[in-house]
């Protein structure tokens, strides 16, 4: 399965590519728009994302922004099975949280700092991990 990485901060795409690869077949985007672009791009080729770990505070286009345009190219194309989508960030304000699950429509959140069994933990409550 496809992940994609959503990360502006280089140590964070290190961290998330180390825990993610051997699980994964991963690509890097730097920011929101990026990572709409990907999706699209992964979806144009008919090779999918299943996975995207998406930061909520990028540059050009954050990350709650580019999950709502993910979100309305999945409907406006009829995807069946729409990508699993972990909003990862330093914000643990509620209001945050909310916006993430019921506008953005994410599937999981993690604080950062990200760690392993975190993650992992994340991965296995959407269904795309065996613990």
């Amino acid at each position: 399965m496809r992940a994609l990485i959503a990360e502006d901060e280089f140590v964070g795409r290190k961290l998330l590519s180390n825990f993610l690869s051997p699980l994964f077949q991963i690509d890097i985007v730097v920011n929101g728009q990026e990572a709409i672009d990907a999706y699209k791009m992964a979806f144009e080729e008919d090779e999918p994302y299943g996975l995207i770990l998406m930061d909520i505070m990028m540059p050009e286009v954050d990350g709650l922004t580019a999950l709502a345009a993910i979100r309305d190219f999945e409907k406006n194309n009829n995807i069946n099975t729409p990508a699993k989508v972990i909003m990862t960030t330093a914000l643990d304000d509620a209001k945050t949280v909310i916006r993430s699950f019921h506008d953005a429509e994410a599937s999981g959140y993690i604080i950062k700092p990200v760690i392993r069994e975190k993650l992992y933990d994340e991965l296995a409550k959407i269904g795309l991990l065996q613990k």
